[in-house]
């Protein structure tokens, strides 16, 4: 607690900046607002500042505690009471680049500051006046200097505003600001100094609008976390004001300026306008369910009354105005940089490739692409992608319509070009790559599939113990499952139901696969069969077939050719099912309702905030350009139009939020046993998981941190289940965020500490590490497209094929020929580039912006210390591992060490760092 209270300051006097010379009527104690003080000044007393000349009111004075002492005095009545002046000191965050108008509006304001339009602030005190029964307030105060300082480039400007308030005002918790100025601006904090307690801080980090767009005054609490039932009096009313101007009543076309946060159902990926093959189904509801977006109440379009009408890139999409990306980060990266990537730079890449999509004549086509790039016709309204830090344009100099991009080579070649060539480190890229998440322990040999047959033919698999005998260091299958030694990678039931619609589609050809590993006395995993299936309505002879490691030049094709099916399956299952759903699409219904019903006060909310931080702005982003009809998603990766409606399958078959932590996911796919005696009190059947070793850290750290903050605030069950905004958020969370499995009995209740802890984790593991693990991995392992092919465009062929001379004559050229196109590469390649990226602002596990004044509890301040602490521990700890040659699968020559966990990172792309939130 020492750390904290050093940091932040709670004595009577520590830290205060004001003291009048003679005498200052002065509030004592947290809660004990009418024991009264009178301040005396020492006979001797050590001067740290100066003070300010004596006059008849207090004055500002920075002073030091041994300065003055405290002598009880009694309370005056509030007609005898004597006023003194406390000071606001306002920290605003500049906008870097302003358009015209904006500095036109600019010029505006500084002018008719000078005439009355200021920005005004009040204090409103945590007491009521006994006469008016209604919060007690200062005088309303301006912002001086505003005028003066319109001009200072500073990124950051502190503006002054002076208030007189009663000996008897109490305890400020909370500030009103009107800004009736024509722009708004990013209000970062609020520090109030002249009260006993020390500096009041007000975290607000926020924009307030105008009063012509918002009339209403904007409500700031100070960082003093309250439970809803320990709300001081005076605060009662803004609390439940704040909330309900903040959430929505499901109607109303929204503004980008508005702060409304509500529900909606996915009708907006599709454009039937544009036509018919730009339609796309609803995703929640009864018939296909999913979690709910962030409302923006626009328009339906023409053709379809139930779907909503699009906002095409470049224009911005609807969220909450605080959820918008800040200006570093549009700058360098997301809003910024991922537009010009999908509307300048594609559309560059289109008229720069051939329209028929040419293929890679060879492997040195691709390493090309890193070397020398690909030479792109730029028009004017491409200046800004000279301009963008990854994938590098340079201009060329002898022809000034034309640029070259070049792309950083991707981390799986930097150790061993032909890595991704061998099996190991295709098997080890399954516990260590960028979805360790889809591995599971195999319990039954054969498998079998869990597909109605009446609708998609015999449940039971091709494969066959003879398939794999040869491979099991001379165990019997029997013995291999029994000691654990055989896993699956099944993508079988994910696909099959929409293979047919899948391989109708142009350029697309796909299997449902199963991949059986074994492992190896080393620790390794080694791939010992694959099984490819195709929907019985196809050729009997080709629904089902089973290829095996070479054994000669043309089985080693085949067997390179059927890794890739697999590698594009498990991107599309990573990408759709692991990624976007169990991490974006999952959490943002956690986080609207957060807004919705639990109060910026609240210790939960306080909590959660950082790990909520741009994922509105994300997801809204990836509906605009990744995720929609046409959009990226689609254009490159194998199920195409199918790929959203495999996501939705996903979760109404297999989302379970109970089986999101990490403890239960791993036990869910056998890849661990409860065991009490262990340190997470699980035993890893693959000792060496590296994404499973790192992880349990992660997740027990934050684990910790958690329990110790809900034992703070809640020291038993009941208090949680009276907890009406705690309740109310988790409520509305499930019953309508998740509405369409709302009913299923797995849900946890939120009724103990146990429960709302893992709740609590849960989600932080969701938003941060979970993320991490599964997203800033994908330029440095799929950036080269071999290894993982996003999509594929020919199946293999058999000896009864006509291409099956074809593949004989030149197998090099049929496997490239099965892979993406040079279109379709270069876009992949630029857009997860993108998403692989720390932006310079990144904010990562351990760490606030605001780390000693987020919160005014001092004990939760020295926890988290002690929180960030153990994270870097953590992180030499993964260091440390990285170097252990015994670890096979982090360790060794040619394999890359396992660092997607590692918490922290510089900007760009590292393949490592572990944000807050899910911000990409």
């Amino acid at each position: 607690m020492a750390m904290g209270k050093e940091i932040m300051g709670c004595s009577i006097i520590e830290r205060s900046s004001f003291v009048s010379s003679t005498k200052v009527f002065l509030n004592h104690g947290k809660n004990n607002n009418n024991n009264m003080f009178l301040v005396k000044p020492l006979q001797k007393r050590r001067v740290l500042v100066p003070l300010r000349k004596v006059v008849k009111h207090p004055v500002v004075a920075a002073v030091s505690e041994d300065l003055v002492k405290a002598v009880p005095f009694v309370s005056v009545p509030a007609e005898k009471a004597e006023k003194f002046k406390v000071r606001a000191v306002v920290t605003v965050k500049n906008k870097n680049k302003e358009e015209f108008k904006d500095k036109i509006a600019k010029h505006l304001d500084a002018f008719t500051d000078k005439i009355g339009r200021n920005i005004v602030l009040q204090l409103v005190s945590t007491e009521i006046d006994p006469k008016t029964k209604a919060p007690k307030k200062s005088n309303e105060a301006v912002l001086k200097d505003w005028s003066k300082k319109s001009n200072v480039k500073a990124e950051r400007v502190n503006y002054i505003a002076e208030f007189m308030v009663n000996s008897n005002f109490g305890v400020p918790g909370a500030i009103t600001v009107s800004n009736k100025h024509q722009m708004e601006f990013f209000l970062e904090t609020i520090t109030i100094e002249g009260f006993a307690c020390g500096p009041v801080h007000f975290p607000c980090n926020s924009w307030v609008q105008s009063s012509k767009d918002h009339s209403g005054k904007r409500i700031f609490f100070t960082n003093k976390p309250y439970l809803p039932n320990e709300t001081p009096v005076g605060l009662r009313s803004l609390r439940e004001k704040e909330l309900k101007e903040i959430r929505g009543d499901g109607t109303g076309v929204r503004k980008l300026s508005d702060r409304i946060y509500d529900f909606d159902v996915y009708n907006d990926l599709g454009n039937p306008d544009k036509g018919i093959d730009l339609a796309r189904p609803k995703l929640g509801g009864e018939k296909i369910p999913y979690p709910r977006r962030c409302r923006t109440g626009r328009l339906p379009t023409d053709t379809d009354l139930h779907a909503e009408s699009r906002v095409e890139k470049p224009l911005p999409m609807y969220v909450p105005r605080d959820e918008h990306f800040e200006e570093s980060k549009q700058d360098t990266f997301s809003a910024g940089r991922l537009k010009g990537v999908l509307h300048n730079l594609i559309p560059s890449l289109k008229a720069s490739i051939s329209a028929n999509n040419h293929e890679f004549k060879g492997f040195s086509d691709i390493e090309n692409l890193y070397s020398e790039g690909v030479l792109l016709k730029l028009g004017l309204q491409d200046e800004l992608l000279k301009k963008l830090p990854l994938p590098k344009v340079v201009s060329n100099i002898h022809e000034s319509n034309r640029g070259i991009i070049k792309y950083d080579t991707p981390k799986i070649l930097s150790k061993d070009r032909f890595a991704w060539l061998r099996d190991d480190e295709f098997a080890r890229q399954a516990i260590a790559g960028i979805n360790p998440v889809s591995i599971e322990r195999l319990t039954v040999f054969p498998p079998v599939s869990k597909l109605d047959p009446e609708i998609y033919g015999p449940q039971e698999s091709a494969l066959k113990e003879e398939h794999i005998l040869g491979h099991l260091n001379g165990m019997t299958v029997q013995q291999a499952l029994e000691e654990n030694k055989l896993f699956i990678l099944d993508h079988h039931d994910a696909y099959l139901p929409f293979l047919d619609r899948i391989n109708a589609l142009d350029g697309r050809k796909a299997y449902a696969t199963r991949t059986i590993f074994f492992l190896t006395y080393l620790g390794t995993l080694k791939p010992v069969a694959i099984e490819l299936s195709l929907p019985p309505s196809g050729p009997s002879s080709r629904s089902k077939r089973v290829v095996t490691p070479a054994v000669d030049a043309t089985t080693n094709w085949m067997w390179q050719l059927a890794k890739a099916h697999v590698c594009s399956n498990d991107a599309g299952v990573h990408q759709l099912v692991n990624h976007w759903l169990r991490t974006h699409a999952s959490l943002e219904p956690f986080i609207l309702a957060a807004h919705r019903r639990m109060s910026a006060m609240h210790p939960i909310f306080k909590l959660l905030d950082p790990h909520m931080r741009y994922t509105l702005e994300i997801n809204a982003l990836a509906r605009q350009s990744l995720i929609n009809a046409d959009g990226v998603i689609e254009s490159c990766f194998t199920p195409g139009r199918y790929a959203m409606e495999i996501s939705a399958a996903a979760y109404k078959s297999s989302w379970r939020f109970d089986m999101e932590s990490l403890p239960a996911d791993l036990i869910r796919r056998g890849m661990a046993v409860p065991d009490p005696t262990q340190p997470h009190g699980l035993k890893l059947l693959i000792e060496d998981y590296p994404y499973a070793t790192d992880g349990l850290q992660i997740w027990a750290a934050i684990e910790n941190w958690v329990r110790t903050y809900v034992n703070r605030y809640y020291p038993n069950s009941s208090q949680i289940c009276n907890d009406r905004e705690l309740q109310a958020w988790y409520d509305e969370s499930v019953k309508v965020g998740h509405s369409d499995l709302s009913q299923e009995s797995w849900w946890p209740t939120l009724d103990n500490v146990d429960n709302l802890v893992s709740v609590l984790t849960t989600l932080i593991w969701l938003a941060s590490a979970q993320h991490a693990a599964l997203n800033f991995g994908q330029y440095p392992y799929g950036g080269y497209v071999p290894n993982r092919p996003p999509l594929m465009r020919r199946l293999i062929p058999d000896e009864n094929d006509p291409e099956y001379a074809i593949f004989l004559a030149d197998p090099q050229k049929y496997f490239l020929s099965a892979l993406p196109g040079v279109l379709q590469s270069t876009k992949f390649m630029a857009v997860v580039d993108t998403l692989s990226t720390h932006s310079p602002d990144e904010e990562y596990l351990g760490e606030r912006t605001q780390p000693s004044i987020w919160t005014g509890d001092t004990e939760i301040v020295d926890a988290f210390y002690e929180f960030s602490a153990e994270i870097r521990r953590i992180e030499k700890e993964i260091d440390r591992k990285n170097l252990d040659t015994s670890l096979r699968n982090r360790c060794g020559a040619g394999v890359l060490p396992y660092e997607l966990l590692a918490p922290s990172s510089g900007p760009g792309v590292t393949c490592r760092g572990v944000p807050n939130s899910v911000s990409i």
